[in-house]
């Protein structure tokens, strides 16, 4: 196996135990706003980043604000689960700690709002494994778009053949692979069903950061 230089992390699902809290969170949005959500929902939501999903909101159920608005009311919700609750994945802190001491370079990839993230991360004391946090929200595009992985590389300054991703849900996964990175399955219950597709893209599919052969 080539030598390891760059690491480029998702947070949710992959080192964040942390999807449970954003299932139904559209949903249970819409029902505050007195409007009722289209069936499907959470399957339309999933792809999206905050930003895309404040969009979707005013397009497709006419709501009156203001994207940042939208944006900032859904982390209101969440905000004090990332800021003392959610946990590490099993074997996380472990991990980074060993790839610290082989000086890999790490970063963090993520469709996360920086707050919330910044947050929970430092609360877990890991925020100092990652040089930076590249949110979906400030690159402007999704993954469904390759953008924030190649800002991730530029910003490590590794070669892409000894820089891995490591990431938990199907559609990021596509992403990455179609564009030609390396990339990690980490398992999460949000994305049990696809795990035979994520198994046939990826190089290696692990249930926790202990598995991981690199």
């Amino acid at each position: 196996m080539m030598k390891l230089e760059a690491a480029i992390f998702d947070l949710d699902g992959t080192l964040l135990d942390s999807m449970p809290i954003w299932e139904g969170l559209g949903q249970n949005y819409l029902l505050q706003k007195k409007v009722q959500p289209a069936p499907g929902l959470q399957d339309t939501l999933n792809t999206m980043s905050l930003q895309q999903a404040a969009q979707h909101f005013r397009e497709a159920y006419g709501l009156r604000e203001d994207e940042e608005t939208i944006i900032w009311e859904i982390q209101t919700l969440i905000a004090d689960l990332y800021r003392y609750e959610v946990p590490l994945k099993a074997g996380a802190a472990e991990y980074l700690q060993t790839l610290q001491e082989q000086n890999v370079k790490m970063c963090i990839a993520t469709a996360t709002e920086r707050k919330l993230a910044e947050s929970a991360l430092e609360r877990l004391g890991i925020r100092e494994y990652f040089s930076t946090i590249l949110t979906s929200s400030e690159v402007k595009a999704g993954k469904d778009n390759p953008l924030i992985y190649h800002r991730a590389v530029e910003h490590l300054g590794a070669p892409l053949t000894k820089t891995i991703i490591f990431e938990d849900a199907l559609h990021a996964i596509e992403t990455a692979t179609s564009a030609g990175f390396r990339v990690v399955g980490v398992y999460d219950e949000s994305a049990a069903q696809d795990r035979e597709r994520i198994e046939a893209l990826t190089e290696q599919y692990i249930y926790s950061f202990s598995d991981w052969k690199g």
